[in-house]
């Protein structure tokens, strides 16, 4: 099942959208908004499930599916948490200050708590004050919750993941690190995120979705050229079902919670941190880590963050090469 939020207030109007992503339902009458539909989600389900059903064979008052108009699936959510399972991406940020990555980090989930009252559309413009703030994007898969138990369980927790989306988590490079300096978490470093246009159910990724991970390239482009086509099933070192566990550790989580994989990020190779797309490598899912990578191996980094105008592209294709979340397309812009 896939599931949209039309602009429509702060949290949208929800409807049932089509497999191939070119038509919809209004699902109003069952639910009114993604939120509402998710704190009855036992109810709600099986009728957004007849729906689409039903949408899918040509049935029932359908109009045509427009990305340009919809919200976030969720335009905000109760809690937003971002974790880092890509251990890759972490071993190249402390590779590149000269710091080893603690053991702790191979077992123990890194998981911040981010702001979720103001997520942007799909293909809604990033605003930035300033291009020295070291505008970047980070193509990641999430996942969204029902209500959680407080305390669950790795296997558990698994049958608590109800949606999944594609997010490119906004990060201003330039005001984080002083920010973690501070010992506190960050807060300015991070703009609001945009989400894939569409949220879909597990099943709908069928074999892809194995071990609570999503075993599909992560296609991003920038500026209209490939930059990343990193595979979010592989070297991923916690799963989702782990990192929901973590998250409800020491207290429940409520239906809607939003659970990040963090920066996509796959190991060369023959392990070494990868090549560019047009070097014939898999690229990258933000522009921090090619910069990781030169400072690495050349001393500093010359990639440039994103200026006002940059666009950058992020989409997940299946085995025969069709949109399964919808594309997340966006500008940046300067906040006037």
């Amino acid at each position: 099942m896939k599931l949209a939020s039309l602009k429509h207030g702060r949290d949208g109007h929800l409807v049932v959208v089509s497999r191939d992503l070119k038509t919809a339902v209004d699902a109003g009458e069952i639910a009114p908004t993604l939120q509402s539909a998710l704190d009855n989600w036992e109810v709600t389900e099986p009728l957004l499930q007849t729906l689409y059903d039903r949408l899918n064979k040509g049935e029932g008052d359908y109009f045509t599916f427009v990305p340009e108009v919809c919200a976030s699936p969720l335009p905000r959510a109760y809690q937003w948490l971002d974790g880092s399972a890509y251990i890759n991406h972490v071993e190249l940020v402390r590779k590149a200050r000269n710091a080893e990555v603690p053991e702790s980090f191979y077992v123990d989930p890194l998981m911040y708590q981010g702001g979720s009252d103001t997520f942007i559309g799909p293909m809604d413009p990033i605003i930035a004050v300033s291009e020295d703030h070291g505008i970047d994007f980070e193509a990641e898969v999430v996942v969204i919750t029902d209500d959680v138990p407080m305390d669950i369980s790795e296997r558990k927790a698994k049958d608590h993941i109800k949606l999944i989306m594609l997010v490119d988590d906004v990060s201003l490079r330039a005001l984080i690190p002083n920010e973690l300096r501070k010992g506190f978490g960050f807060v300015n470093g991070k703009a609001s995120s945009a989400f894939s246009p569409v949220a879909v159910t597990p099943d709908e990724l069928g074999k892809a979705w194995k071990g609570s991970k999503v075993h599909l390239p992560l296609l991003v482009n920038y500026n209209d050229k490939p930059f990343g086509k990193t595979n979010a099933g592989v070297d991923m070192t916690f799963n989702f079902s782990k990192l929901v566990a973590h998250a409800a550790k020491t207290r429940q989580l409520c239906a809607g919670s939003i659970i990040g994989s963090g920066t996509v990020s796959n190991q060369g190779k023959d392990g070494d941190p990868g090549k560019k797309v047009e070097d014939g490598g898999l690229g990258y899912s933000c522009i921090a880590e090619i910069r990781m990578i030169e400072t690495i191996q050349n001393g500093k980094a010359t990639t440039p963050f994103m200026k006002f105008g940059d666009r950058v592209s992020i989409e997940m294709n299946d085995k025969s090469g069709n949109s399964i979340f919808g594309k997340i397309d966006h500008i940046v812009v300067k906040n006037k």
